[in-house]
């Protein structure tokens, strides 16, 4: 008898804990920035990674992203089997879920993966290895249709959504971070510290780039401070600007009043 192989899903079992509209800002953000991309696509499909133990995140990433590209379609994959199956009742057009891990089990290259709050369990050491190995399933760059690829969003927040750090990656690694706040709960930037995504959070301390950037942010939104007559956009809108001078924000006044900035990875990246 010969014994029939068996492939296990790559990765482990998170917590699970999810919340409706948890994840908005990330997929307002994902829906801004690379819906072109999803619109010029044939078949526009996007993967919400460990969506957790209820499927509210990707039922709401379908109805995101559908604003920009109406024919996009969303499978959810979970490690752990007894969540897909709960989850499969929600299943609709452009809806469905899956059983697996890091290996991605869908049919072909998708234009997006969204990981959040997934490797918030796992060793920073372990997080290239998750990254190019997300990175090797998306679509590929194409420079005779202008395409820039799939894309990897990953990343973390609070239990609420109220506070997100995610890293944004092409087919050929780590493009962008963004950091993202409801401004109304932000006492300064660096309260997103917290959220950081592992390939950074223990990177906070100082001589590495993403603490000295978070200084800077904070040194910003203190020299900031009259323009808080105006309110909280006032004053995030003013301090960005004034980062700008030191730092390569890579997007403009229309992201930052959703109390977002979005800064080159180079510039965040680890020493070592």
């Amino acid at each position: 008898m010969t014994a029939r192989a068996t492939t296990r899903p790559l990765g482990t079992v998170t917590r699970g804990t999810t919340n409706p509209n948890r994840l908005r800002r990330m997929d307002r953000w994902i829906a801004a920035t690379h819906g072109a991309e999803l619109r010029r696509a044939a078949d526009p499909v996007a993967v919400d990674l460990g969506y957790g133990a209820a499927p509210w995140t990707a039922v709401e990433l379908l109805t995101r992203l559908r604003t920009a590209a109406p024919h996009a379609r969303v499978v959810g994959v979970e490690i752990d089997q007894g969540r897909v199956a709960a989850a499969l009742p929600y299943e609709r057009d452009g809806l469905t879920f899956r059983h697996g891990g890091f290996e991605v089990p869908v049919p072909g290259r998708p234009l997006l993966i969204r990981a959040a709050n997934v490797l918030r369990q796992y060793d920073e050491a372990e997080v290239a290895a998750v990254w190019q190995r997300l990175c090797a399933r998306l679509a590929p760059v194409d420079p005779s249709t202008g395409s820039r690829g799939g894309l990897l969003v990953e990343g973390t927040c609070d239990e609420v959504g109220r506070r997100h750090v995610w890293v944004a990656l092409g087919p050929e690694g780590p493009r962008t971070v963004t950091f993202a706040t409801r401004l109304g709960s932000l006492e300064r930037p660096s309260d997103l510290a917290e959220r950081l995504p592992k390939a950074l959070i223990h990177r906070n301390v100082p001589g590495e780039p993403v603490h000295a950037f978070l200084r800077d942010f904070d040194r910003a939104w203190a020299a900031a401070a009259p323009y808080a007559a105006y309110g909280a956009r006032q004053r995030w809108l003013r301090a960005v600007r004034d980062l700008r001078a030191d730092w390569p924000v890579v997007d403009g006044p229309r992201r930052w009043r959703q109390g977002e900035v979005t800064v080159r990875w180079a510039a965040l990246a680890p020493r070592s």
